[in-house]
């Protein structure tokens, strides 16, 4: 009898242990929900002060979270400065870039030497290639800022694709090079004026490292999720290791060094896919030609 009784208050004991923990484990993970929660809303604030385990918890969370708030005001500063100091830049360099522009038009309207004429046209060709580089750096600064921003829309992808080719056939004929692109017919999700730029990225690199005698094909697949318009060329290709490198701002293949450039248009493409839930893809084989196909969301 006496054993029984032993044994029924052991059970009892034991069943009270369960219960208890079993409590507090549920208390814990509540507490823990709550704490979660609070730090996403962005007010959490440490509650318990004692010697516990949730009360440490509770303490590492706040100065995770303490140090997180500090790092990123830290990058939007320094990104608030940089921003401010390119547009400082932009804003400063205008008028003497305009400027050297014009004298050098001047320069290159007087008789001059052939030596003489050649330095004319690389002054003329160094202030446009200057231009360019900080009207990017100011759109790349400003996409990545926020202070310009994408307006997605559901559009007809052959009217960015036709708006950009015509603006680069002139330049392609001019070195010999047939541009073309395939009619198409689909809609995808996408800023047209950011979009076009986009594109424009593409056909000027292509354009560019085409020789004369090959060509650049425009085209437009339509997948289940996304529309890919895709810029295939016949020129050099790049190297596979390189391929990963070439979306990288200011990055430059060694064999392109004398081509012109900045090394900015393919991380400014990728920015403005990016922003429209996008992506941009190359695919490229050395010797044969390269692919860059711009993905952008179907409706």
């Amino acid at each position: 009898m006496i054993g029984y009784i032993v044994a029924g208050v052991a059970l009892l004991a034991a069943l009270v242990i369960v219960v208890v923990e079993r409590w507090q484990t549920v208390r814990t993970i509540k507490r823990l929900d709550a704490m979660l929660e609070a730090a996403i809303a962005g007010h959490f604030t440490e509650e318990t002060y004692d010697e516990s385990r949730l009360s440490a918890l509770e303490s590492r969370l706040a100065r995770y979270l303490t140090a997180s708030a500090l790092s990123a005001r830290n990058v939007q500063e320094q990104k608030d400065q940089i921003s401010s100091l390119i547009s400082d830049i932009s804003h400063q360099t205008k008028t003497p870039v305009a400027n050297l522009q014009l004298y050098a038009q001047l320069l290159a309207e007087q008789p001059l030497t052939p030596q003489e004429e050649e330095c004319a046209g690389a002054i003329l060709t160094q202030a446009a290639k200057l231009q360019t580089l900080i009207e990017a750096l100011v759109k790349t600064s400003r996409l990545e800022n926020g202070i310009l921003a994408v307006h997605p829309e559901i559009s007809e992808l052959s009217y960015v694709v036709d708006r950009a080719v015509t603006q680069y056939v002139p330049k392609a004929a001019e070195k010999g090079v047939v541009l073309t692109a395939v009619p198409t017919e689909g809609k995808a999700v996408f800023d047209p004026k950011w979009t076009e730029e986009a594109l424009c990225n593409l056909l000027d690199n292509a354009v560019k490292y085409t020789p004369s005698g090959g060509a650049v094909t425009v085209t437009v697949k339509n997948y289940e999720m996304f529309s890919a318009i895709c810029v295939t060329d016949t020129g050099p290709g790049i190297p596979e290791a390189e391929q990963a490198r070439i979306f990288g701002r200011f990055y430059r293949s060694a064999g392109n060094y004398q081509e012109q450039g900045v090394g900015i248009g393919l991380y400014l493409t990728r920015q403005i896919a990016e922003k429209q839930g996008g992506y941009v893809k190359v695919e490229s084989v050395p010797g044969t030609g390269s692919t860059f196909s711009l993905f952008l969301p179907r409706p």
